[in-house]
């Protein structure tokens, strides 16, 4: 199953909005394109218009991902997702998915930390193990990224959205022509300035001497 940018959007609204604001759930037209747009807690933040959430609203129902009601009394159509139960998914892992649709790869304390409102989770294990089991099934929804230069700990990116070039491979080491890598003349380098401190102080102890 691949969804749309606009679809991945609409689907982590709705799962963001029915556990924070339960009483404004299923969600109008109005209230989901609001939500789409909202500048905090997204990225990217985005300016989407009634046709593409109409757009993104009925490829979610033909992929079985939103059923769209009608209650007697109400003006307008409401939409809420069927992501639980069309993907068998725990209520802990609709809260990381949905998190990772609206703000893109993140790593595990990341989650944990904005998972809070939706879906808290006692310990750091209890984030990973939801983890793994979405990257674990026949039809991984969550991938592991490798980890970015400079950073500790590895990210965790969402596969429900076509992310084709999304999650581009830290650039690879750079190596000269003659096979040594930069890691390799680094290590290299240091020795040699340790032996130069080392001749230094022998010359300097001889002039002494002398």
């Amino acid at each position: 199953m691949e969804l749309t940018t606009e679809e991945g959007r609409v689907l982590g609204c709705l799962v963001e909005k029915q556990l924070t604001t339960p009483q404004l759930y299923p969600l109008t037209d109005n209230a989901l394109i609001a939500a789409c747009n909202q500048t905090t807690s997204r990225d990217p933040v985005v300016t989407y218009d009634v046709a593409t959430v109409r757009m993104a609203v009925r490829g979610l129902r033909e992929k079985a991902l939103l059923r769209t009601v009608h209650r007697t009394g109400e003006r307008s159509d409401k939409h809420q997702h069927l992501l639980d139960t069309t993907l068998a998914l725990s209520s802990g892992q609709v809260a990381l998915l949905a998190v990772l649709l609206l703000r893109g790869p993140q790593t595990l304390a990341e989650l944990r930390a904005r998972t809070e409102r939706l879906h808290p989770f006692d310990r750091l294990e209890q984030v990973e193990e939801a983890i793994d089991a979405m990257t674990d099934r026949d039809d991984p929804l969550v991938t592991r990224l490798e980890r970015q230069p400079g950073r500790k700990e590895a990210r965790y990116g969402e596969l429900l959205v076509d992310n084709a070039g999304a999650y581009p491979e830290p650039p690879p080491e750079i190596a000269p022509p003659n096979g040594v890598t930069l890691a390799g003349l680094a290590c290299e380098v240091a020795l040699l300035r340790a032996e130069m401190a080392e001749v230094r102080m022998q010359l300097q102890a001889l002039r002494q001497g002398g």
